[in-house]
């Protein structure tokens, strides 16, 4: 896991140091614009090793440097699974203007229903734009981490007040736990950046949105 943000972090300081480096030639602010630059543009600084000093690199070079962070298969896999478990969660919230009984109860539903949607959303969005879903093997959608049986559901569609107030959470922070487990092993186990993006803020949402709840 280390070595992924220190992956990140070189990706990020060479697409700094080149957006620098351009934007500094084009302003004619830096009197060393001049220097080391070609025909395929100014060059760029790149960040040295621990002790190395920083040295200008080609374009090219900079792009070459970048790391490879195509999809894996573990990255399809997290973002097909998190689509059905975040639906999941909507069925749940939408269950809850009508039939929780404290306003509190309703509120975070509401808070998770606007916070998923989105989600859904963009995930579905990257799947799109790496060549849609991938046969990662068949996956039971109950069986992820978290995930309500259908028992359960039924059970939470007959609650009313306080007693869908009990359950809903109880379903609920065990969807999240579950979530945060999977965005945890995707993490170790991903490859794609913009998916180790999306798995940071479900852990970081939904660990928050856990405590909150279980504060109720």
């Amino acid at each position: 896991m280390l070595n992924r943000r220190i992956r990140g972090a070189v990706a990020v300081a060479l697409g700094a140091a080149a957006v620098l480096a351009l934007a500094a030639c084009e302003s004619g602010s830096d009197p060393d614009a001049s220097r080391g630059t070609g025909a395929s543009g100014p060059a760029v600084v790149a960040p040295g090793k621990p002790g190395e000093p920083a040295r200008r690199i080609s374009p090219e070079e900079a792009a070459r440097l970048r790391p490879d962070d195509k999809p894996n298969a573990a990255d399809f896999t997290y973002v097909q699974m998190m689509v059905a478990h975040h639906r999941q969660a909507l069925t749940m919230t939408a269950l809850a203007p009508e039939r929780a009984g404290s306003e509190q109860v309703r509120k975070v539903a509401e808070r998770i229903s606007a916070a998923q949607r989105p989600e859904i959303g963009a995930m579905e969005g990257w799947l799109k734009n790496n060549g849609g879903p991938r046969d990662q093997g068949a996956h039971d959608h109950h069986a992820m981490p978290g995930m309500a049986t259908e028992a359960q559901l039924a059970e939470l569609r007959k609650a009313e007040g306080a007693a869908f107030d009990r359950l809903f959470l109880r379903l609920m922070i065990t969807h999240h736990e579950g979530a945060v487990s999977m965005a945890a092993e995707v993490l170790g186990s991903g490859n794609n950046v913009l998916v180790e993006e999306m798995a940071n803020d479900v852990i970081a949402q939904q660990s928050s949105e856990i405590n909150r709840m279980r504060s109720m």
